[in-house]
């Protein structure tokens, strides 16, 4: 399959709805769906070591949603203390690597330590000039459209600009995923065929991949599936078939 990939077809921004650990857990006998979670990185490094070989520029992980937030505390818990492992143990291979960490969401909302070593990570990598990883925490496709539409608001009434003036380019620049493409690509796993709150504007225009696989056991080779499928498609942003081949 990845021979079939055409490196100039690529998509600059690849966004993934790591979805299914916990049915996966279930489907192996255990009774808590954190074994899921945890098996569940492997397909994080997967992915992101693919992404970086073939020059993909960024790639952004529903690694925790707004809605997340409602489910067992002891699940919640569970999930932080992964997410501060994870951050020590990926570090030094995004060093390595030459992959940049960045985060969008409401990250003010997780715990310190939380914050304190995402800062850490994305400090010690924001020279790195490989893949962007983005990990959307605490994130949400409403809660980011109504942060942005709050900054156009004051800036409005600080008279950066009159209200008639705005454009679809100001609330692109006031959201969490400022000065990143728009998503080429969406990958949901699990078997679901939603988007569930994921990057509602910046996925205007985002080819869609879904896939019945759960997450831990998403490897290189659907990563590569879901690529050949996206080269396979028409991408018209709303022109016909005729006027892209003029």
């Amino acid at each position: 399959m990845k021979e079939t990939i055409h490196t100039g077809n690529l998509p600059r921004h690849i966004a993934v709805i790591m979805d299914g650990n916990g049915r996966w857990a279930k489907q192996k006998g255990m009774l808590s769906r954190i074994f899921g979670h945890r098996h569940a990185i492997k397909a994080v490094e997967d992915v992101v070591e693919g992404c970086a070989e073939l020059g993909i520029e960024y790639l952004t992980l529903y690694t925790f949603s707004t809605e997340n937030w409602d489910r067992p505390q002891e699940e919640v818990d569970a999930l932080m203390e992964l997410l501060v492992q994870a951050i020590a143990d990926q570090t030094p291979k995004l060093l390595k690597n030459n992959i940049r960490l960045l985060t969008i969401g409401d990250t003010q909302s997780l715990p310190t330590r939380c914050q304190k070593d995402l800062k850490q990570a994305m400090d010690r990598t924001q020279h790195n000039t490989g893949l962007s990883l983005v990990l959307a925490l605490s994130y949400s496709g409403k809660w980011d459209i109504m942060q942005g539409v709050k900054k156009l608001v004051d800036a409005t009434q600080r008279g950066e600009f009159a209200s008639g003036q705005l454009t679809e380019e100001h609330l692109s620049k006031a959201l969490a995923t400022s000065g990143m493409p728009d998503v080429d690509l969406m990958i949901r796993t699990g078997g679901d065929h939603r988007i569930s709150n994921f990057l509602l504007w910046q996925l205007a225009y985002a080819e869609l991949h879904f896939t019945d696989t759960f997450w831990p056991d998403f490897r290189r080779e659907h990563l590569d599936k879901a690529l050949k499928d996206y080269q396979n498609r028409e991408r018209r942003f709303g022109k016909t078939s005729e006027q892209l081949k003029a």
